[in-house]
């Protein structure tokens, strides 16, 4: 039986049909009855006013964005670990001390860095300064 696509269709969609009206001819009261509040409570929450949510997005969006800016603003300073081992003037280091072209005072640096002198010899005369 080669029926075109469309004659197909037709044809299912007809029996679905009448089983459809035959099943609901034959259905008990208790099954029609929940089926008539589903129904009875769909139509309700269809009707029903739609919620605002949408209202709620935008003023959220702007807390949010006014507290990360204030994160980024109010940033807390770095905080220095102290070493227990080294002593309290190497702490004492300013940004401006660190920026300078000549080497830091020994009494403002961690005595620490002075124990490998060689290797800073050796890597000052291996890695010339780049050329600007």
């Amino acid at each position: 039986m080669n029926l075109p696509d469309n004659q197909t269709d037709q044809q299912l969609g007809q029996r679905a049909r009448q089983l459809y009206h035959q099943a609901a001819r034959h259905i008990d009261p208790t099954t029609a009855g929940r089926l008539r509040a589903a129904r009875r409570q769909a139509l309700e929450a269809a009707q029903s006013p739609p919620r605002h949510v949408g209202r709620w997005l935008v003023p959220a969006g702007a807390l949010a964005a006014v507290a990360l800016t204030a994160l980024m603003i109010w940033q807390p300073l770095p905080h220095t670990r102290l070493n227990p081992v080294a002593a309290p003037a190497s702490v004492s280091a300013t940004t401006a001390d660190l920026d300078s072209a000549l080497p830091p005072d020994a009494d403002k640096v961690d005595p620490n860095l002075y124990q490998n002198l060689d290797f800073y010899g050796w890597l000052a005369a291996t890695n010339p300064p780049p050329v600007h």
